[in-house]
């Protein structure tokens, strides 16, 4: 793996020289990385097949930051585009070992295709973790794709399909069903079940008040559900719950975690073993990046896909932001197969998902290239 020690210093001496960064500053970074950088462990165990429920919740409170705000609720993706990278990555990323990324349900799709060892998904927004342990729950409970829209939408159960249905013919029998409230009252109280009865998760009032407003949403607007719910207001109509299941990469291949039977048991696998793993976080925060690369690097692993959605746009609305983002993935172990993945969006909202090398914009950063959200775009392939 790259030596980031070298990198960062030498980014850290460019930086002072060229007036960028004062001498306090300069303490600061040298401090916060010193203090993160991952240790190294003599016999370190390779990344595990399942973690125990103590050690699922004990990730999640050790790794995750105070709640934070985003202008949007993002109860599900807007990036209609999102697996066209897929067939891309699949040929360039190498083993896949951990899978970093952000947001909700787009994630399942990267990891239905990628079937990582372990998944972390860190979001500013607690709401977005809550919404994680929903469909974590929603999973464990299914037996497969139509059990688990059944419940996420809380509609009946269609009749058995005779064949392995596709996504469109998944979907349609949902059409014509209307919500239950009697049925969503079931569910959540099977989902609260499984989560703090089964798993023993200690969620407090005010997570589980905030559970069932994110069930209810889906509840109430089903596979209608699209990101204009979370409060955007665009220019086009972003795409429903249905049209992102539905979608595919661009070369006639449908990918979604709903594609197929196999797709959807590699996630529910995952959850079912503790190992998609939600964190509350800010990519330029102290805390949960860092603590998630120190955790996949002490397991000697590495990080193979780090998607990003659009983050760094906003992170490049503040000078000190998107160094202290940068800074921290040098904490990430990855390699030169390592990828980002991100969604970047037009002056209509409509958006494309591309591909680089982590490796490839760190050294950018480091020889100080980057400078502007522009900069890390025109190296997105």
């Amino acid at each position: 793996m790259r030596n980031r020690s070298v990198t960062i210093f030498q980014l850290i001496r460019d930086l002072r020289h060229s007036g960028s960064l004062s001498a306090v500053r300069v303490i600061i970074l040298l401090f916060l990385f010193i203090c993160s950088y991952p240790k190294q462990i003599a016999a370190a165990e390779d990344l595990p097949e399942r973690l125990s429920d103590s050690e699922f919740w004990q990730l999640i409170t050790d790794l995750s930051e105070p709640n934070g705000h985003f202008r949007y609720e993002n109860f599900v993706s807007n990036e209609y585009n999102l697996q066209s990278v897929i067939p891309f990555v699949l040929a360039n990323a190498g083993r896949p070992d951990a899978y970093v990324g952000v947001g909700p349900e787009q994630n399942f799709t990267y990891i239905a295709a990628l079937s990582p060892k372990i998944a972390f998904i860190i979001d500013i927004r607690r709401q977005n973790l809550l919404e994680h342990l929903m469909y974590k729950a929603i999973f464990e409970l299914s037996r497969d794709r139509a059990d688990f829209l059944s419940l996420l939408f809380s509609r009946a159960h269609p009749a058995e399909f005779t064949t392995s249905p596709t996504p469109a013919e998944l979907f349609k029998p949902f059409h014509s069903t209307k919500g239950d409230r009697a049925v969503f009252d079931q569910n959540f109280s099977r989902i609260m079940d499984r989560l703090t009865v089964v798993h023993k998760l200690p969620l407090d009032d005010d997570d589980r008040a905030n559970l069932r407003y994110v069930y209810n949403t889906f509840f109430e607007h089903g596979s209608d559900l699209d990101y204009t719910v979370g409060g955007f207001y665009g220019v086009d109509d972003p795409p429903t719950y249905e049209n992102l299941m539905t979608a595919d990469d661009g070369q006639g291949k449908m990918r979604s975690f709903l594609a197929s039977e196999e797709d959807f048991q590699k996630v529910k696998k995952l959850e079912e073993n503790n190992l998609v793993i939600p964190v509350v976080g800010d990519f330029a925060g102290p805390k949960a990046l860092r603590g998630v690369g120190r955790y996949i690097a002490a397991h000697q692993a590495r990080v193979s896909v780090f998607y990003l959605s659009n983050v760094e746009r906003y992170l490049f609305s503040s000078l000190d932001v998107w160094r202290r983002f940068y800074v921290n993935v040098t904490v990430l172990p990855y390699d030169g197969k390592s990828l980002f993945i991100r969604s970047i969006f037009d002056s209509s909202y409509g958006s494309v998902n591309r591909t680089s090398g982590i490796d490839e914009i760190m050294t950018a950063f480091s020889e100080g290239s980057i400078w502007s959200y522009g900069d890390v775009i025109a190296l997105s392939h």
